[in-house]
C-alpha cells in the first residue's frame, strides 16, 4: 500500500481551516477549568503548580486527586488555598478520574467550563500557552480539541514523546508524532510551528470543548490510562470534530514517564490492549478486517521479540493484553456501536496511508519529514 502523508495536507487545505494564533495576546480565560489530576504527586505539584498559576489567564485551576496517599493535600491547603480541589476515595486512574472531575465541575458550578484543561503534574507552562489554545478553539466551532507544542522538561532542544508537534496515527492505528516516531526524538528546530488539523492531541496538556467532551461522553473508562486521548480525539472525528495541534504560539514543557515507568510489564499491557481496543472501536467498517488482522499479526510478532530475549515479563504482558482484549470483546462491541465509526483512513486528518512500523523498523525512516518523501 503507498504511504502518503501529502494526500492528507491536501484532504487538510480543503476544508475550511480556522484562523490559527500566531502571536501571544492577553485574553481572558475566566471560561477555562485547567484540571490536574494527581495521584502521589507531590513533588510535582510543589515544583510546577506555581508557574501554572502564574500563566492561568485567569482560568480556574483544580487539583482532582485519586486519594492519594503522600502528602499532596496537605502541601495544597497549605502553600495553594487559591486551588480548587475534588478528593476522591479511590484512585479512579486517568481516564474515570478526568470524567468524574468534569461531571464534578459541570454539576457543581452556576456557570460551566466552556473549555477544560487536562493537564498533567509534571508539566511546566510557558507565557501565553493557555490564551493561543483558547483562540485557536474560538476560531472554529468544530474544533473538539487541541494540544501545544510539547518539549522535554530535561532538554528542551527535543520534542516529548507523549505529543511532541501533534499526534497522527497509520493504517494499522499505530501513534506517531510529528517529532517523535517510536523512540526517535527530533531536536525542535522550528520546523513544526505551522498549526495543523492532527489525528490525535497529547493528554499531558490538551484543551477541550465542554459541549464536545460530554456529548462524546469523555475518556473510555475500561482503558484506565494510555491511549485514552487517541480513542477520544478519533470518536471526536468520526461525530464531525477536528483536533488541531496550536503550532509555536502555545508551548509546555513535559517531564514524562511519572505514571509508569518506560519499561514496565504495567504499560507494555495497557499499551497492547487498548491498541487493539482502539482500532477495532474507531475503524472503518471496510477497514477493520485486514487492519485487524494485521495488527494482531504484528503483536503476535513483538511477544515473540520479548520470549526470543528472554524478557518473560513484557512477553506475558502482551499475552495478557490479548487475553483480557477477546475476554470483553462484548463490551468493545457495545462501544464499537456506541462510536458508530465511518471515516476511511483518507478521510481523516492526521493519518498515514502506510505501515509506520514498516517504515521505521524496515526502511530505516526515523524523522517525521522522512515518511513525506515520495
Amino acid at each position: 500500500m503507498e504511504a502518503s502523508l501529502g494526500k492528507e495536507d491536501a484532504f487538510a487545505a480543503r476544508r475550511a481551516q480556522p484562523t490559527a494564533p500566531q502571536l501571544f495576546t492577553a485574553t481572558s480565560c475566566a471560561d477555562v477549568a485547567i484540571v490536574i489530576l494527581n495521584y502521589n504527586g507531590a513533588h510535582f505539584l510543589r515544583q510546577f503548580l506555581p508557574g501554572v498559576l502564574a500563566h492561568a489567564a485567569g482560568a480556574r485551576v483544580v487539583v482532582a486527586d485519586n486519594a492519594s496517599s503522600d502528602d499532596s493535600l496537605a502541601l495544597l491547603r497549605r502553600e495553594f488555598p487559591q486551588v480548587e480541589l475534588l478528593v476522591f476515595t479511590e484512585n479512579l486512574g486517568f481516564c474515570r478520574g478526568y470524567n468524574r472531575a468534569h461531571d464534578e465541575l459541570r454539576a457543581a458550578s452556576p456557570v460551566p467550563p466552556r473549555y477544560y484543561v487536562l493537564l498533567n503534574s509534571d508539566v511546566a507552562v510557558q507565557p501565553g500557552w493557555l490564551p493561543s489554545l483558547r483562540q485557536l478553539l474560538e476560531a472554529s466551532p468544530r474544533i473538539a480539541a487541541a494540544q501545544p507544542k510539547l518539549l522535554a522538561h530535561a532538554d528542551p532542544t527535543l520534542f516529548e514523546y507523549a505529543g511532541a508537534a501533534g499526534g497522527y496515527l497509520d493504517w494499522l492505528g499505530y501513534p506517531f508524532c510529528r517529532g517523535r516516531i517510536f523512540d526517535t526524538l527530533e531536536a525542535d528546530r522550528g520546523q513544526y510551528n505551522d498549526p495543523r488539523p492532527v489525528a490525535w492531541a497529547s493528554g499531558a496538556c490538551l484543551l477541550v470543548r465542554a459541549e464536545a467532551w460530554h456529548q462524546l461522553g469523555g475518556l473510555e473508562p475500561a482503558f484506565f490510562a494510555h491511549m485514552e486521548e487517541i480513542d477520544f480525539c478519533w470518536r471526536a472525528q468520526n461525530a464531525g470534530f477536528e483536533v488541531w495541534y496550536a503550532g509555536g504560539a502555545s508551548v509546555v514543557h513535559h517531564v514524562g514517564g511519572g505514571t509508569l515507568p518506560k519499561a514496565s510489564p504495567r504499560k507494555t499491557y495497557l499499551n497492547f490492549r487498548n491498541g487493539l481496543a482502539l482500532l477495532y472501536k474507531n475503524a472503518a467498517p471496510s477497514e477493520l478486517p485486514g487492519s485487524f488482522a494485521l495488527r494482531l499479526l504484528l503483536d503476535w510478532v513483538a511477544g515473540l521479540r520479548f520470549l526470543a530475549a528472554r524478557n518473560w515479563p513484557e512477553a506475558q504482558a502482551v499475552g495478557r493484553a490479548h487475553w483480557h482484549f477477546f475476554g470483553q470483546l462484548g463490551y468493545w462491541r457495545q462501544r464499537r456501536r456506541l462510536a458508530s465509526p465511518h471515516l476511511r483512513v483518507r478521510e481523516r486528518a492526521g493519518t498515514y496511508a502506510g505501515s509506520v512500523v514498516w517504515a521505521y523498523f524496515a526502511q530505516g525512516k526515523k524523522h517525521f519529514a522522512d515518511l513525506m518523501k515520495k
